[in-house]
């Protein structure tokens, strides 16, 4: 019987070793604060990939998980905010503190914060956004903010779409609540944006 040489014996294992990679990758989906993340979503028919999430505290409760699904996968929060392609923030609530009130105050003051106190030109698409937010925000709500090019903004609860909320400039507005240079929560900010 001939002897494997160490060179062939080494490639072999390195070889085993990419094969399980590969083969447990998928397995390890990433977990923020107990909630299983989806690795990608689908928005107007193209893949957007987990980017990055982080918890929303406020006064040292959880309040729920924010994640956020790009395309590239990379860019600052500038160029993701202003970019016109498709794109989506999910948030999952992880407490029952957060109720319709609280949410309505939260995003109201999102807003101005994001467009700088200049709220005139989206306040249609506020004010839309506004009418449909569930009545009751429960634990294991899971809704997300899908922006699809030329169409608009999709606010979906769970797999219910609630509406769509048409423009650009209302989209660059929204998602600047979480990632402008006033965001929501600078912590959460740096890890939607993955870093």
């Amino acid at each position: 019987m001939k002897a494997i040489s160490s060179t062939k014996l080494w490639s072999i294992s390195a070889l085993l070793f990419s094969a399980l990679l590969v083969a447990v990758s998928p397995v390890n989906a990433a977990k923020v604060a107990g909630i299983t993340l989806d690795d990608s979503i689908s928005v107007a028919d193209q893949s957007l990939s987990l980017n990055g999430a982080g918890i929303r505290k406020k006064l040292f409760i959880k309040l729920y998980v924010g994640s956020l699904y790009t395309a590239s996968g990379d860019g600052s929060a500038t160029d993701i905010v202003t970019a016109d392609e498709p794109m989506a923030i999910r948030l999952n609530m992880i407490s029952d503190l957060l109720t319709r009130k609280k949410m309505v105050g939260a995003l109201n003051d999102g807003f101005k914060k994001s467009t700088g106190n200049n709220t005139a030109p989206i306040q249609a698409g506020i004010d839309q956004l506004i009418s449909v937010m569930p009545e009751t925000i429960a634990t294991g709500t899971q809704m997300t903010l899908a922006y699809e090019p030329g169409v608009g903004t999709h606010l979906m609860d769970g797999d219910t779409s609630l509406s769509v909320i048409p423009g650009l400039a209302f989209k660059q507005a929204l998602f600047g609540i979480w990632l402008s240079d006033k965001p929501a929560q600078s912590s959460l900010k740096k890890a939607m944006l993955g870093s």
